[in-house]
């Protein structure tokens, strides 16, 4: 992803969800960033783009021993 829209998602997950998130460029991936609240790791958004349509996909594991 560009740092212009890594920006835009960042703003929108500090909005939406919690000031501390943070999104990060993925090394060798394009169309992906990591997300993190402070410095946990939570998961990933994928960038999807189709039929001239742009969308964003959050993808979070939880493993049964955080719960």
């Amino acid at each position: 992803m560009k740092p212009e829209e890594i920006k835009k998602l960042e703003a929108y997950f500090k909005r939406t969800f919690n000031q501390e998130m943070v999104i990060k460029a993925r090394q060798k991936k394009d169309e992906s960033a990591e997300v993190y609240l402070g410095d946990e790791f939570l998961g990933v958004v994928f960038r999807d783009e189709e039929d001239g349509e742009l969308s964003y996909s959050f993808s979070m594991a939880i493993l049964d021993i955080d719960l």
